[in-house]
């Protein structure tokens, strides 16, 4: 989802997940996410935004967990970016939990830049927005 909304340009992102299964289900630490597909790192960290540290976040079928992402945070480097991957993280550190998948884009293109930075998954959308759209 765009932020804000009927922004233009899309800088910052509220990326949703939904546990669509039958049962409880942990989200470790924060998205690994690639802007385009040329992307040779994923978007870095944002160390203070862990509203648990090291505690997942459990969601209960239905519920859903939030991270936001900034896009473009006025660094040098900018490039379109036509596409976002993202992967969730396992119990283990440096462990992913199942395959990449293809977030849908919220414009045809983002312009993105070696600024980018990502918040913690966190069951509240305002706290992980509170460390994007400050930046």
């Amino acid at each position: 989802m765009k932020e804000p909304a009927d922004s233009k340009e899309a800088r910052h992102l509220l990326l949703i997940v939904q546990n669509a299964g039958d049962k409880k289900c942990n989200l470790y630490r924060y998205p690994l996410v690639r802007l385009g597909a040329d992307a040779r790192t994923t978007v870095p960290v944002i160390k203070g935004s862990d509203p648990t540290p090291g505690v997942p976040v459990t969601l209960a079928p239905g519920e859903e967990a939030y991270a936001a992402l900034l896009v473009s945070g006025g660094a040098r480097d900018e490039y379109e970016a036509k596409s976002i991957t993202l992967s969730l993280q396992g119990r283990k550190l440096g462990s992913n939990a199942g395959k990449p998948i293809d977030v849908p884009m919220p414009a045809p293109t983002l312009y993105a830049d070696d600024g980018q930075l990502v918040t913690y998954w966190t069951t509240a959308s305002g706290f992980a927005l509170d460390f994007i759209m400050s930046k």
